[in-house]
């Protein structure tokens, strides 16, 4: 299977220029393509995955991609996608922005060997000492006010009202094209289904500005990605799933992936993993005849964990999963333990002669010492995995994990984490 079909079997591509044209491109040898990040935040999340990926997949085919962080983008917002106004960033928090993400693009793609070393760009290289006035009469000449008012990014917003900074959006991109262009002969532009609008724009300053009429640029766009239950992919109760370790935890990362509804899974196998089409169709067999074994999100989950977080803290989310759901609290660490429980209730507690009861209560897994005392009799109560049926066992009989914790379960589903304190 050629690499552009490759593509579309994994469901990739959404929007192109000329398929025979493009695919004629991508046979004829090396390609150079960008797709740009803007420094939104102090890291990547999970919405910037798939073209992160797709560029990936370009480079491991042997083209040469160009990771462009928007550090002169990142100054203005994107409008594509949103229903107001951004919020404008100091300078200085965005450049700081930026950097973390060229550290975090550099997981993704290889930088320094092999015969087609990805570029690492940023755009406020150039869009940074630009001058208005040139700029206005070399570039925004080419803009007809009614092309750029069609588009939807603008579109969608005129009811709402737009500024004419992140108006002018749509320019800066077609310039990052022109510029990638003329400085590393970058052909094509690749994105998310919203940026459809500014890349053709970028195709058509090319044209425009160019001497060579007959130079032909290219597109391409990936879907939308989507979940079957109809809720946002990307989000969590707690909020955006983070590419970095620090804003969320390897674990809870690979539990994102984990609960992963069998209608979604193999297309964010196809999405998201390197693993071939034909043993997704294994998998896919699977979530068909035996859903509760739950593999495919299990390889979904390594896979995906190991791409993002590396193959040391991948067995560090397996271990604390493992002991989660499986036993073996005693052998995970203070931090595992902080990491695996820190969604659930918690309590720390000083008086180590209280009873069971009055921890319960503490740990607001009940509301009454009545209501305590028939959960212990009846045996729902678990602490660190054993069973206690005793009212008036003492906090100070009771083993810790990592020498000051208690993982108090009530029923099956119901944790609660206690920290000691002498």
């Amino acid at each position: 299977m050629d690499f552009f079909r490759e593509l579309q079997g994994r469901g990739l591509i959404y929007q192109h220029t000329d398929e025979k044209a493009l695919c004629k491109r991508l046979e004829a040898g090396p390609i150079t393509l960008y797709c740009g990040f803007d420094p939104t935040a102090d890291s990547l999340h999970i919405g910037h995955l798939l073209p992160l990926l797709i560029l990936r997949r370009f480079q491991l085919a042997g083209h040469k991609p160009i990771a462009l962080v928007g550090g002169g983008t990142g100054l203005i917002g994107d409008p594509s996608g949103k229903v107001s106004e951004r919020t404008l960033n100091p300078k200085e928090v965005v450049q700081q922005w930026a950097q973390k993400i060229k550290n975090q693009l550099e997981r993704f793609l290889d930088f320094e060997t092999g015969v087609n070393p990805a570029i690492l760009a940023n755009n406020y290289e150039w869009l940074g000492s630009l001058q208005v006035i040139e700029f206005l009469r070399d570039i925004g000449k080419n803009f007809p006010l009614g092309a750029m008012l069609a588009k939807d990014a603008v579109e969608t917003r005129m009811s709402k009202g737009i500024s004419f900074t992140e108006f002018s959006y749509m320019i800066l991109q077609s310039y990052d094209f022109l510029k990638l262009n003329e400085m590393y002969g970058c052909e094509m532009q690749v994105g998310g289904s919203d940026q459809w609008g500014n890349i053709t724009s970028g195709i058509e300053l090319i044209r425009r500005t160019s001497v060579d009429q007959a130079k032909e640029m290219h597109g391409l766009t990936m879907p939308l990605v989507t979940k079957s239950d109809g809720t946002k992919f990307g989000k969590t109760e707690a909020g955006a799933v983070w590419l970095d370790p620090e804003k969320m935890s390897p674990y809870k990362f690979y539990q994102f992936w984990m609960n992963t509804d069998d209608r979604d899974v193999v297309k964010f196998l196809k999405y998201f993993t390197f693993i071939s089409l034909d043993e997704i169709a294994v998998l896919a067999g699977g979530v068909e005849k035996e859903p509760e074994k739950r593999r495919a999100q299990r390889i979904l989950a390594t896979e995906v964990t190991k791409l993002v977080h590396g193959q040391d803290a991948l067995e560090r989310a397996e271990k604390i999963s493992s002991a989660l759901f499986g036993g073996g609290l005693k052998d995970l660490s203070a931090t595992e333990i902080e990491d695996g429980f820190s969604d659930v209730p918690s309590a720390t507690i000083e008086n180590l002669e209280i009873t069971l009861v009055d921890m319960l209560i503490q740990a607001g897994a009940v509301s009454s010492k009545r209501q305590a005392r028939e959960a212990i009799e009846n045996g729902s109560i678990y602490i660190n995995d054993i069973r206690h049926t005793n009212v008036e066992t003492a906090v100070s009989q009771l083993e810790r994990l990592a020498e000051k914790y208690l993982v108090v379960r009530r029923g099956k589903k119901n944790y609660y984490l206690i920290k000691l304190e002498n």
